[in-house]
């Protein structure tokens, strides 16, 4: 191994270590006082729920670990959006299993809880996933309530959603370990099943306090709407629970009966491992995003055997295309090559930038996947479009309008990792979270912007010491070099893969060496869901 790859490794090592790291620090919820808190109380976390209810041993991916990392500082924070939601398997069964934190503010909903709720209900409905949830929240955090209440995207979608979900026949259970108040009462009662634990679960449209408040009742939460008033005389839940492991082994019992499911009939063969060592994408990657090299030896990494078939080699080699499989599934990949190579006629194409022949090439290849009915894998380091007088004269803006079309169009599952630079229209085209994704998920060497932290300071602070000029303040390169290292500074925290991950533009970040489980588990919820759309490009400029 050269100097370079070994630097490399360092890197990446160091950015896989602190995820790891933050990882550990998000997985504490509201911190250890509260988780013991918790136990005192008789109840499991948000996790320890989870993990009992999930098969042991089996492979499970969570996501949105990071949401909120950042946000709502001025109200102590929201550690993964006060919710956890993993995909894994009960009784050999993939589901979705969404279950609130009440460590986080009693599991109170704050804007990005609605987001990531929303999101996880997406997941369920796409790929038709049985969905569980286990309920402990305060409800609607009501300093925020503006930002949650009333619109499309907010609280009340989840119900619609709930009610959407029965209609398509896709299983709901959920289970009520603690608070469940105000209108997050009628999720558990939207469920095809809901349960509560008793003494620790309670259900109410308004708490003792509110109904003394507006009608002068006098009643206590427990009579008012704790598990025997809920099992025994509203009939509002199906069964009462001891204490939460009780509830999460009658889920257990409910779901290891359901029947089995309609295939869409993806193809999968045997698995195999890499031929080449895994271990070696961290060398690969370079520390340097400038830096040149080859993504087909990190597809070599993820794929079985490191086998695939490539598809117009020689033509477009901005863009890899190939047919492969990953953990025995069937994939079409579509990947950016940063490799600066020269055309048959001698000119220079730009590693990372999508020309018009590389837009061509994989709006031909998405096709062909639609056609026979094989998964696509998106692989993003992509800085946008070629630009220029003779990129735009052949009609780049075209080109790139089909591939885009092609990605919007497409029928078969989605599938986007982003393992370095994800800029601009460049993120749109190659599948970015506008265009449905099933998962799409960053590696800790990912970026998202616009435009690359650099080429978007300097044209800010361009901006910025213009105006300062034209306002007669003289601006020399010390000042230049202040204005674009604040810039830079600030655009950097925005590039950030956690930025990204905490307002759920992607639904993880993760270790390079979990993306063949990621992919492989996606393919498998997806395969819950039969296409029934032809795939269709619509209008486009030929």
């Amino acid at each position: 191994m050269d100097l370079n790859f070994n630097k490399n490794e360092d890197h990446n090592k160091l950015l896989v270590s602190d995820l790891k790291h933050r990882f550990a620090k998000v997985k504490l919820g509201g911190g250890e006082k509260r988780i013991e808190k918790l136990h005192a109380e008789g109840k499991m976390t948000a996790r320890e729920r989870i993990d009992y209810l999930l098969d042991p041993k089996a492979k499970c991916i969570e996501i949105g670990a990071f949401v909120g990392e950042g946000m709502y500082v001025e109200h102590g924070g929201c550690p993964s959006g006060g919710v956890v939601v993993k995909i894994g398997y009960i009784k050999g069964k993939q589901c979705i299993v969404v279950a609130n934190d009440a460590t986080v503010k009693a599991g109170a909903w704050f804007p990005i809880t609605a987001k990531k709720n929303l999101r996880a209900q997406e997941i369920a409905m796409e790929n038709r996933l049985p969905i569980i949830y286990l309920v402990d929240s305060a409800g609607v955090y009501l300093p925020l309530q503006d930002e949650i209440f009333p619109d499309k995207e907010h609280f009340g979608r989840i119900f619609r959603n709930n009610a959407q979900m029965s209609s398509m026949g896709i299983t709901q259970i959920a289970a009520v370990m603690g608070s469940c108040v105000a209108g997050g009462a009628y999720l558990p009662i939207m469920s095809d099943e809901a349960m509560i634990v008793d003494k620790t679960g309670s259900i109410f449209l308004a708490g003792s306090y509110l109904v003394k408040a507006a009608i002068g009742e006098n009643i206590d939460n427990e009579t008012l709407g704790g598990a025997t008033t809920h099992c025994e005389i509203s009939g509002v839940t199906d069964y009462k629970a001891k204490d939460d492991k009780d509830a999460l082994d009658r889920i257990k019992s409910i779901v290891g009966k359901i029947g089995d499911y309609d295939k869409a009939g993806f193809n999968r063969e045997k698995s195999q491992k890499p031929a080449l060592d895994e271990q070696d994408i961290y060398g690969i990657i370079p520390k340097a995003r400038t830096e040149q090299y080859d993504m087909l030896e990190i597809i070599k990494r993820l794929v079985d055997n490191s086998e695939m078939d490539m598809y117009k080699e020689d033509y477009g080699k901005s863009i890899i295309t190939c047919y492969a499989r990953i953990d025995g599934w069937a994939v079409g990949i579509i990947a950016n090559q940063r490799i600066v190579s020269k055309t048959k006629k001698g000119e220079i194409q730009f590693g990372g930038v999508i020309y018009s022949d590389s837009a061509d090439k994989a709006t031909r290849f998405i096709a062909n996947c639609n056609q026979k009915k094989i998964p696509l894998v998106f692989v993003q380091d992509v800085t946008g479009f070629m630009v220029g007088s003779k990129s735009e004269h052949g009609g780049i803006i075209k080109d790139g309008a089909k591939m885009v079309n092609a990605v919007a169009n497409s029928v078969v599952p989605k599938f986007t990792v982003i393992v370095g630079n994800s800029y601009g229209a460049g993120n749109y085209a190659m599948c970015g979270k506008a265009y449905d994704p099933r998962l799409i998920f960053a590696w800790p060497s990912a970026e998202l912007a616009v435009m690359g932290g650099t080429q978007a300071a300097k044209v800010l602070a361009q901006i910025e010491a213009s105006s300062l000029k034209a306002k007669g303040e003289v601006i020399d390169e010390v000042k230049e070099k202040e204005l674009f290292d604040k810039i830079k500074a600030r655009y950097d925290v925005q590039v950030s893969p956690y930025y990204a991950a905490s307002r759920l533009w992607t639904d993880a970040i993760i270790d390079p060496l979990d993306t063949r489980t990621w992919i492989s588990m996606g393919i498998e919820a997806a395969n819950h869901d039969p296409i029934e759309k032809k795939f269709n490009l619509g209008v486009i400029q030929v």
